[in-house]
């Protein structure tokens, strides 16, 4: 079994999270999924797990942060330029919300973050590794 990556995330309405990442790109594993949790894949190896808070609550006791706090912020990959813009524009279209943080363009990597209904926060990023430039760089 390859390594994996198992993303559990608190949501407030599990369908329209659902919907949510669907979105974005992310496709429903049923095995993994019931009326109080599911499981969203984004690879053959990450997973992200859409709990309610009820079924969260059976795993800790400790407090769901508000929608207005961050936590983490995670990082996947896409394609291209175009499918980092596109994550966001459906993010927008389908209850997040794009560009909570200014858009970083380096040439070479570009990234846009936004946030899942519940307040998650995501990084689209695309990144040229050929094109990463060498040597010290200017401050």
């Amino acid at each position: 079994m390859p390594k994996m990556i198992f993303v559990n995330l608190p949501v407030a309405n599990l369908k329209k999270s659902m919907a949510f990442y669907a979105s974005l790109g992310f496709t429903n594993n049923p095995m993994f999924t019931d009326d109080t949790a599911a499981c969203m894949v984004w690879s053959e190896t990450i997973n992200v797990m859409l709990l309610t808070h009820a079924k969260w609550r059976t795993f800790t006791t400790r407090a769901i942060p508000p929608a207005t706090s961050s936590e983490v912020m995670l990082a996947i990959s896409c394609e291209n330029r175009a499918a980092v813009d596109a994550m966001n524009t459906a993010a927008a279209a389908h209850g997040g919300v794009a560009d909570i943080n200014p858009i970083q363009d380096l040439g070479f990597m570009y990234n846009r973050n936004l946030a899942d209904p519940d307040g998650h926060v995501w990084e689209a990023m695309w990144m040229d590794p050929s094109a990463i430039p060498s040597g010290p760089q200017p401050d």
